[in-house]
């Protein structure tokens, strides 16, 4: 009766996907192809204070970080191939390009590693994504500018890092924002690459030859760059759309405080490293039963709430949240139809 106890137990557990293997020896890298901002900071900073504990607690051998020098495809495709090489059970990556890294994700695959993207997610149909859609919050930022400038006017829109993922997708749900509300209208783009002081190079290079602007979307981690650039060139302050950087909404706080003014703010929490990092120790553990593609929500700010988490973001930082492994369980069991 007891054995018939167990083997019902064990098929059970099968049915569902619930894990069942121990990863207290396996090891998991982070490729990651940038660190030059506040947001990338962040993200390595929770990586790091998730994992560390992950290793105290024996539940993973290692979960070590690897940076790239550069932002180059062919550095990062590089370094996944060292870490094939390495014996790395499995690598969370954050990738330079959805698809040209792709020859090196398949043959980590091919060596039984397990790979899963986030934020700059790659197309290769064994690895695992968790993303967050990101063409739905670049679509909300024209529907939030609409509420800001119901007359509509001009606007200048600052892409991100080229190539990746991220600022394709941005960048199209601007477009498609656009299509929807006809009285604004892109007079000028500059790139920012998600960082206060070369969106403000860029937005007071390019200003000169702009007509008035009323609105600026963006990706994150440029807007308050772009409002120095806006006041050091002595022009009208446009409404600008944050990307939950601290200085960005302690400006708000300032304009607000000030005279009212009006935004909003998005982007994706740094901390999603820790849930791809939850997600390949779940893979890791025998769970068959993950979607190859995790949708999470990206987390956004309004005029009434973003106050109360300012003092909750430390100075130079970005809001966040880290994840735990019963927060990664529930973002699986969300995910699965």
């Amino acid at each position: 009766m007891k054995k018939l106890f167990v083997l019902g137990a064990l098929a059970a557990m099968l049915a569902s996907g619930t894990a069942f293997a121990d990863t207290s020896g396996k090891k998991i890298a982070f490729s990651n192809n940038y660190a030059g901002n506040s947001w990338r900071q962040a993200m390595l900073d929770s990586y790091a204070i998730v994992t560390k504990k992950a290793v105290a607690d024996k539940i993973v051998a290692a979960a070590d970080i690897f940076t790239t020098a550069d932002k180059e495809v062919p550095t990062q495709a590089a370094q996944v191939q060292n870490l094939i090489l390495q014996g790395y059970d499995a690598i969370v990556i954050n990738a330079a390009s959805p698809d040209a890294l792709n020859g090196a994700i398949k043959q980590a695959c091919a060596a039984g590693i397990v790979v899963v993207s986030f934020d700059g997610t790659v197309t290769e149909p064994c690895a695992y994504r968790v993303v967050v859609d990101f063409k739905d919050m670049g679509k909300q930022e024209v529907e939030q500018m609409a509420k800001f400038q119901p007359k509509g006017g001009n606007l200048l829109e600052i892409r991100g890092l080229a190539g990746t993922s991220i600022d394709d997708a941005i960048h199209a749900g601007i477009l498609e924002g656009i299509a929807a509300h006809p009285e604004f209208k892109i007079v000028g783009s500059v790139t920012g690459d998600w960082d206060q002081t070369t969106a403000q190079k860029a937005v007071a290079t390019i200003l000169p030859s702009l007509p008035d602007v009323v609105g600026i979307v963006d990706q994150g981690g440029d807007g308050y760059g772009a409002a120095q650039a806006f006041a050091a060139a002595g022009k009208p302050r446009p409404t600008i759309i944050m990307g939950n950087r601290q200085d960005e909404l302690q400006w708000w706080k300032e304009q607000k405080d000030k005279d009212g003014y009006k935004t909003w703010s998005a982007s994706i929490a740094p901390g999603v490293s820790s849930l791809a990092f939850w997600v390949a120790q779940q893979v890791l553990d025998g769970r068959t039963d993950i979607p190859h593609d995790l949708l999470v929500p990206y987390l956004a700010f309004t005029q009434d709430d973003f106050e109360a988490e300012l003092p909750k973001i430390v100075k130079g930082g970005v809001a966040s949240h880290e994840y735990t492994q019963a927060d990664a369980m529930a973002a699986i069991k969300s995910n699965i139809k």
